[in-house]
Formats: structure tokens, C-alpha cells, sequence
């Protein structure tokens, strides 16, 4: 059925299953959008289940996020709106930027994406991770955010580069939040709807542009793998509240240092795969 057998099939929908589960809930928790945990895991699935050549498997699954990242950033953002966490102002002013930062890394990475994506991504995620692991509790760099030019240069460059890395935007977002004064709790909530500018446009984009990847799954269009959404989609999207109320009630350095983890193991494992 759909290529595998059925056994195949099975621990397929099911590892997908659980990456709905898990990135619906760091969304919630850290404001990410799930990017991080969706794109090596599908990476991981389209090459050894559907051995998808490496070099087109992460435009796939930088496609495939992006269309999942969709319903699981509009569940979490909408919590965070309700709990008072989102800083609209900042969405405003970013508003132009990430727009067009969007549509050009989503050309860029449609017409020119390879294997070379998996090394970006993996080297990204790790300075990352060790950035935000080691300054959980450092002062902010900055008293307040630049002037709106700035901030919206800011917001372009971190649409173009989580576009192309099919993640929501917010491993960039909110360690610059962080370090221009931004409370820990406001930057996980402005970066749910950060997740929203790059993950509609983005996923539409690669969705229309995308060549179909030969030995993709079926029901796959552009860079966008249907089954991979419907496994993943809605129990994403049942899970991101929870994510949100639990980090109601974690401090801000230890919602730091679990955002860093993740994106350390998962950066590592990249890097690895992409070098190799």
C-alpha cells in the first residue's frame, strides 16, 4: 500500500504520527512551529522508507514542513494570543520583511535546493543551540529592538532563512527577541506568529513550484507530501495547547536551555547525515 508494505507502512505513519505529537507540543512550548523536529524526520522517513535520493529528499521535506507547520502555528499562536504573550506591534513592523523574505528564499530553494540545504540547516541549528544553551541566563545584548529599518532587514533575513529551512522562524526569532530585551515568554509568543508569515506562503510556494521527486510517496504534489500532512497534521494540532500550558509554568532559563537541546541533537544529526 502506498509503495511499502505493510509493515513498512505501519512504522511509517507511525513515526510520523509521534512527530506530529512531539512538534505539536514544542510549538506550543518554545513557539518554534515544529520545523526542527518535522524536517529530520521526514528527511529520515523519505530516504530510507521511500529512498528519495538525498539531494531532492530535504527540499521535500522542507516542503512537507512548512505545509504541516501551517495548522499547528495558527492552534499555537492563537494560544499564546489568548494567554497575552504575543507582542503585535513587532508583528506589524516585521510584517513587510518577512513577506518578502519568504517568497525569495522560497524561489531560491524551489529552483536551486539540494543536498547542500541539509548542511545549512544542520550548521544554523547547532551555533544556534550553543548560543542560546550557554547565555539561558545572560543579560540582554541590546535595551530594545533597532529601528523599524532594521528590524524589518531583520525580518527578511530570518523568513529568507527559515523558508529554506522549512522551520517556522522561531529558532531565529527568539534569541534575537531575547537579546534586544524581550521577556522569554513574549518571544515564544511573537514567534507562533512569526511562524505563520513564513509557513503559509512558504508551503504555497514549494507546493506550485515543486518538481514531484521520483520515489516520493503518493499523494505527493510539488515538495508537499500529503500523507506525511495527514499523519501529522492533526494530532500536531491537538497537541500544541498542551505545549503552551506547560510553558506557562517553566521558568525562562530552563525554556531556553530545552529549546537549545532539541536543537542541538537535531542539528547534530543533520550535519552528520548532510556531510556524509
Amino acid at each position: 500500500m502506498f509503495g511499502l508494505e505493510w509493515s513498512d507502512l505501519i512504522f511509517t505513519v507511525a513515526v510520523l504520527g509521534t512527530c506530529g505529537l512531539a512538534g505539536g507540543f514544542f510549538a506550543g512550548l518554545l513557539g518554534i512551529g515544529g520545523g526542527i523536529i518535522f524536517v529530520p524526520v521526514f528527511y529520515y522517513v523519505f530516504t530510507s522508507a521511500f529512498n528519495v535520493d538525498p539531494s531532492v529528499a530535504m527540499m521535500l521535506a522542507t516542503g512537507t514542513s512548512l505545509a504541516c507547520m501551517i495548522p499547528t502555528s495558527i492552534t499555537a499562536a492563537l494560544a499564546q494570543y489568548r494567554n497575552g504573550n504575543t507582542n503585535l506591534e513587532t508583528i506589524k513592523t516585521w510584517a513587510p520583511g518577512m513577506i518578502i523574505g519568504v517568497l525569495v528564499g522560497s524561489f531560491i530553494s524551489s529552483f536551486y535546493g539540494g543536498k547542500w540545504l541539509v548542511i545549512l540547516f544542520g550548521s544554523i541549528m547547532l551555533l544556534n543551540s550553543l548560543n542560546t544553551f550557554f547565555r539561558a541566563k545572560a543579560k540582554p545584548m541590546f535595551a530594545s529592538l533597532p529601528s523599524k529599518m532594521w528590524q524589518r532587514l531583520i525580518a527578511f533575513c530570518i523568513a529568507f532563512l527559515s523558508v529554506m529551512l522549512g522551520v517556522g522562524g522561531g529558532t531565529l526569532t527568539i534569541p534575537i527577541l531575547n537579546a534586544c530585551s524581550e521577556k522569554p515568554h513574549r518571544s515564544v509568543g511573537t514567534s507562533s506568529a512569526v511562524s505563520l508569515f513564513v509557513g503559509i506562503p512558504g508551503a504555497i510556494v514549494l507546493f506550485i513550484t515543486g518538481v514531484t521527486p521520483e520515489n516520493a510517496p503518493i499523494f505527493t504534489v510539488g515538495y508537499v507530501s500529503l500523507l506525511a500532512v495527514a499523519c501529522v497534521i492533526p494530532l500536531s494540532i491537538v497537541a500544541a495547547p498542551f505545549g503552551v500550558k506547560v510553558g506557562k509554568n517553566v521558568s525562562p532559563a530552563t525554556l531556553k536551555r530545552i529549546f537549545a537541546v532539541a536543537m542541538f541533537i537535531v542539528s547534530v544529526r543533520m550535519l552528520i547525515s548532510g556531510l556524509a
